[in-house]
């Protein structure tokens, strides 16, 4: 992430945004396994390619989505590092609330 916090901040609260939505997810999960093209991308989704477009446009603002235009083609390819910094943000929370509620018990025991 980025030495600002406001903008880490920002950037994980897209990152949460743009996977908060299965259509997206999907996306995401096809491209870590590979280069696909939006045509491709957007084969196995019932819906027109403007609205599967919008759908890659808030994956790249989350940063999970890079796009190389080759004439006419966009070659779509996930970038996994905005999900690793939320993962370890999460991983961060879960320990601070495990240390909260493991002082909680000992407090109830009466340690």
């Amino acid at each position: 992430m980025n030495t600002n916090p406001t903008e880490d901040v920002a950037q994980l609260g897209r990152v949460f945004a743009a996977v908060a939505d299965p259509t997206r997810r999907a996306i995401v999960a096809r491209l870590a396994e590979g280069t696909a093209t939006v045509s491709e991308i957007a084969r196995p989704f019932e819906m027109s390619l403007p609205a599967v477009s919008k759908h890659l446009k808030v994956l790249e603002a989350a940063g999970l989505l890079r796009r190389e235009v080759v004439g006419r083609v966009h070659h779509c390819y996930a970038d996994l590092e905005p999900l690793r910094a939320a993962e370890n943000w999460l991983h961060e929370r879960n320990a601070f609330w495990d240390r909260k509620l493991d002082a909680l018990g000992e407090f109830l025991d009466g340690d």
